[in-house]
């Protein structure tokens, strides 16, 4: 029961990191404090996704990749819990 709900604090965690960097790149200057910390948090996550799925001209795809990727793996360790 407890770790459920660790799982799920984690998850929700990285979708929102995740939706706010995507939503920050549209806003604000890649060189805001509050960008650049989002940025240092979530995109060690993105860089290998983007190795592996090209961007198509200006849509990158690799946040939403990711956020399905946390969706999966919060419910393969709900469910082995």
């Amino acid at each position: 029961m407890v770790f459920e709900s660790i799982i799920t604090v984690i998850e929700q965690t990285l979708l929102l990191l995740i939706l706010l960097k995507v939503i920050l790149t549209y806003f604000l200057d890649p060189f805001h404090p509050f960008r650049q910390s989002v940025d240092r948090l979530v995109e060690p996550l993105l860089r290998p996704i983007r190795q592996i799925v090209p961007s198509f001209g200006r849509f990158d795809f690799s946040p939403l990749i990711l956020m399905i990727l946390v969706e999966v793996i919060a419910a393969i360790l709900r469910n082995l819990l």
